[in-house]
């Protein structure tokens, strides 16, 4: 933590290191925690769906007889899937220490001795102690509090140390005292501690589906998918992890299968009975996406939850389905597996796989038959059009921004756009769009984030930024301004609702390295900053700087046209074309 560096930091404001959470926004302790299972868990999933995939295709070539578990292409590709949740503790140690801003290698040195195999091997229920300190030796392989609160404990060891320690010393002195520290600090304390909470809430949970499985179906099941959209299901990672670690699998993950094919299923139903032909090219690939890929942001931003019944459906399908998959002892014993059609195969371990499978089924039938029959109507069809954009309320959602942030109905018509706002070459209803960074446009489909590319906030386009300066790309009033300082959304004088969303999956940065220049209320004119933000840590979170500019309120407009796809613009130049 190099001190150079953190005095730069406090000459610039907003992107110093305020506190422990990154972002200096003070949270109840449940918002606390759910922000920092997100942070530290949100870089592994994909791999650990991966990998969890994997594992559950070898075991389905085991059971079928397709594959000896003795021969060496098994022996290797099984270390394949399962050697990355063996040393979740080292993944865990890096993103963790993102997050508390520690020195990454120091982390992992501590984490690594959690799993060293000498440390391990004393995990044989005999006597053991430290310097005449009796040591509780259990097992950290696939663990995720410990090696959380251990490197949590670290930053503050470390900032310690860096105030205290000559500059000619610091450098090795720090990991040094560090690590002596922290490492017979866990072991003697902290991951017992940690591990007897984990080991415990995972056994609560385990007696409530093994005791009363229908209720616990119910819940993780049916409201699955509302859990997803307020970020409350980060909260159960660590739960389901924990399951795995303890049991040899989890029980939650059991019902959410059902809950994501549920929505899916609403998805088509909606597609095959609407009239609509832009509804079906959005409800298509939506459904697709979640019944192959367990993805249904799409489907639910911008096809069920606009529409309100085929959402409420998926979750009434979802529930019964839910219940039945619990009471048949569904389980999976890989982290990380995507409820869909592909990750079937990880749910083998179900002690009555076929009633869990007739679950999914039914919850599929119950939602696409109730949607099909009551869920879209002629009216409602036109009433919420599928390029509509989804409401601002469902953007604050999907995207983290506070509900109580967003100002009136994204959903309402817009205004005419007076003369003088525009060229005199353009029609009086059409209104020009400014970039809101330089760099290099690109067309809306190749934003990586389906919730973008899709469409389903609304037309625009994606810029590649040249440079960390966002502007306001229109005049107006802001009416969504973040705290993280990743998404502002500002009406403009005519109406039209712009979202400039700057980089992809940036939520998760707490703010980190962004200097937030407006507030919501404010009235901008075009070309005026909305913030600062630093590329080169977006870049080194590992999340891309990609901006979005997207017209939300798309339905009250004839065309949104980009003007400038596959070519560099300066902030400030025509972006997109509204056209009433």
């Amino acid at each position: 933590m190099p001190v150079a560096y953190d005095e730069i930091m406090k000459l610039l404001p907003g992107l110093g290191r305020d506190d422990d959470s990154g972002d200096g926004v003070k949270r109840n302790p449940l918002d606390a925690f759910i922000a920092l299972i997100s942070s530290i868990s949100s870089p592994l999933l994909w791999t650990l769906a991966g990998t969890g995939l994997l594992k559950a295709f070898l075991a389905m070539f085991v059971t079928f007889g397709w594959m000896s578990a003795t021969s060496d292409a098994y022996i290797v590709l099984y270390a394949a899937a399962d050697a990355f949740m063996n040393v979740l503790p080292l993944a865990l140690a890096v993103t963790a220490a993102r997050h508390f801003k520690a020195n990454q290698f120091t982390a992992l040195a501590i984490a690594g001795a959690l799993v060293y195999p000498t440390i391990i091997a004393m995990n044989d229920g005999g006597s053991h102690s430290f310097l005449g300190i009796p040591l509780v030796i259990m097992s950290y392989t696939s663990s995720v509090l410990p090696i959380a609160v251990a490197v949590w404990v670290q930053s503050h060891v470390e900032r310690f140390c860096t105030r205290i320690l000559p500059s000619a010393f610091r450098n090795f002195m720090t990991p040094l005292i560090t690590v002596l520290i922290m490492v017979p600090l866990t072991l003697l304390t902290i991951g017992p501690a940690t591990t007897i909470v984990a080991n415990g809430i995972a056994n609560g949970v385990h007696w409530l589906f093994t005791t009363m499985p229908w209720l616990g179906g119910v819940v993780i099941g049916g409201f699955w998918q509302v859990f997803v959209m307020f970020g409350l299901h980060w909260g159960l990672v660590p739960i389901m992890t924990q399951e795995i670690t303890t049991n040899g699998y989890s029980l939650i993950y059991g019902p959410i299968a059902a809950a994501v094919l549920a929505q899916a299923a609403a998805t088509l139903a909606v597609m095959i009975r609407t009239k609509d032909s832009k509804t079906k090219e959005l409800a298509g690939p939506a459904a697709l996406s979640g019944f192959l890929a367990g993805i249904t942001e799409p489907a639910i931003y911008g096809i069920n939850l606009p529409r309100k019944l085929p959402f409420y459906f998926g979750i009434v399908g979802g529930a019964i389905g839910s219940c039945m998959g619990a009471i048949a002892g569904g389980r999976v014993d890989q982290a990380g597996v995507f409820p869909s059609l592909i990750g079937l195969p990880a749910y083998l371990a179900t002690p009555h796989f076929a009633l869990w499978f007739a679950g999914v089924v039914i919850a599929c039938v119950v939602s696409f038959v109730l949607t099909f029959l009551f869920g879209v109507k002629d009216d409602e069809i036109a009433a919420v059009p599928p390029a509509a954009a989804v409401p601002a309320e469902t953007i604050a959602e999907a995207e983290g921004i506070p509900v109580s942030a967003v100002d009136g109905d994204s959903t309402a018509p817009a205004r005419p756009a007076a003369r003088g706002d525009v060229s005199d070459k353009l029609p009086v209803a059409d209104i020009v769009i400014g970039a809101p960074v330089s760099g290099h446009v690109i067309p809306l489909s190749q934003v990586p984030d389906p919730v973008f590319s899709t469409g389903v906030m609304g037309r625009g386009v994606g810029i590649n930024p040249a440079d960390g300066r966002i502007v306001a790309p229109i005049g107006g009033e802001v009416v969504v301004a973040t705290d993280t300082g990743h998404a502002f959304g500002i009406r403009s004088d005519d109406g039209a609702e712009i979202l400039v969303h700057v980089g992809i999956d940036t939520v998760n940065m707490k703010g980190d390295g962004f200097d937030v220049a407006v507030e919501k209320g404010q009235h901008v004119s075009a070309g005026d900053l909305l913030v600062t933000a630093d590329l080169g840590r977006i870049a080194a979170a590992g999340y891309s700087p990609v901006t979005a500019l997207l017209v939300t309120n798309t339905a009250g407009y004839e065309a949104v046209t980009p003007t400038s796809e596959g070519s560099g613009v300066t902030a400030g130049d025509s972006a997109l074309i509204v056209s009433k």
